[in-house]
């Protein structure tokens, strides 16, 4: 069975109802694949402007499903490395470095960001 680590605006996307998020997610439940995200991720969805009450429910709603990867010494380690080799942002080292030490494969919308990482599976939304 296959697990996940979900990129930021994946879960964003799914928020917004839009059908190809939403069908990753119907496709997840089905076959009870893992699904983990960062705190970084977490805290990207918090930061999130003009939100309303509704999207707080939802966002917390949601988070229930996930385990969420506080980002230990390793994960530390294994993203400081992501930083220095690839020239990524941090919190892209980190989202990545989680899938990483997981071993799940990383669902994003910006493949490019990631597409250089070795060893970093892929799967684009």
């Amino acid at each position: 069975m296959p697990s996940y680590t979900l990129d930021t605006n994946v879960v964003i996307y799914f928020l917004k109802q839009e059908q190809t998020a939403v069908h990753f997610f119907e496709e997840t439940a089905k076959s009870f694949s893992p699904l983990f995200i960062s705190t970084i991720t977490e805290l990207e969805l918090w930061s999130y402007p003009g939100m309303s009450e509704d999207d707080e429910q939802k966002i917390e709603e949601l988070l229930r499903i996930f385990a969420i990867m506080v980002p230990d010494s390793r994960i530390a380690r294994v993203g400081g490395l992501l930083r220095r080799q690839y020239g990524i942002k941090t919190p892209d080292a980190v989202i990545a470095a989680t899938a990483l030490v997981t071993g799940t494969t990383l669902v994003t919308r910006n493949v490019r960001d990631f597409a250089r990482i070795a060893d970093l599976s892929l799967r684009a939304l």
